[in-house]
């Protein structure tokens, strides 16, 4: 690491479980996020400033003024612009040597393994149902972990699909519903930070084969009580 690159990234360096080799990693890896909507905006901030060397953004929508309230990423000198276009520009300034690619396309079933391939991680960043069983689809195909976020009014869950052992997300929610696939989701913007900034903590933590991931387990959390729920899934 050059000397601009180690002070960049001087408090990560100095935790015992990253230091210069686990930032080095960071540099080599390559991250998707489907979704640059609520979701999208914390975790596409965090992991462009942590090091990671390559990250692609999927995102068809354009900005409206009802995401401003918990969409960070974008301004009101954005609204009507592409989402995955202006992130891109955006996070491109934040950390220039970070190769950020732009699909400016909905993630379906015909282009969803051309798009991931070679990505050591696919991460969930919509609200779209039927995307997040395309998204696990593909996992399971190419062989890649899929971090699972959500979140409706003031509570969120995560969980860690496909990597080392841990089941599917289709195995968890077998059945689409389709009455929350069409109704307009409730939401609390900082409720959508804090489930965004811990799924950002789970791809590094992945990215860098630290132990206690969430493999195998299901973040439950409400914003409203403060209470935090880790549950054991057994696929």
């Amino acid at each position: 690491m050059n000397e601009s690159e180690k002070e960049r990234f001087a408090r990560q360096i100095l935790l015992p479980e990253i230091g210069e080799a686990g930032q080095a990693r960071l540099r080599s890896k390559k991250v998707l996020i489907v979704g640059a909507g609520g979701l999208g905006s914390s975790l596409l901030y965090y992991l462009v400033a942590s090091g990671i060397g390559e990250i692609g953004i999927v995102d068809f929508d354009k900005v409206s003024l009802s995401n401003l309230q918990r969409q960070i990423l974008y301004t009101e000198e954005d609204l009507g612009q592409s989402k995955s276009l202006t992130a891109q520009k955006r996070l491109q300034k934040l950390n220039s040597h970070c190769i950020i690619r732009s699909f400016d396309e909905r993630f379906t079933e015909e282009n969803a393994v051309q798009i991931a391939q070679g990505y050591d991680i696919i991460v969930d960043g919509c609200d779209n149902l039927s995307t997040r069983y395309i998204m696990d689809q593909v996992a399971e195909q190419l062989s890649l972990p899929y971090l699972y976020g959500a979140v409706d009014s003031w509570r969120g869950q995560i969980a860690l699909f496909h990597y080392k052992g841990s089941g599917s997300y289709r195995q968890l929610f077998p059945q689409k519903d389709l009455h929350q696939e069409k109704r307009e989701i409730p939401v609390v913007g900082a409720a959508v930070g804090i489930i965004s900034s811990i799924m950002a903590t789970e791809v590094i933590k992945t990215l860098l084969d630290l132990p206690d991931t969430l493999t195998g387990k299901l973040l439950l959390f409400d914003a409203l009580t403060l209470q935090y729920n880790l549950l054991s899934i057994q696929f």
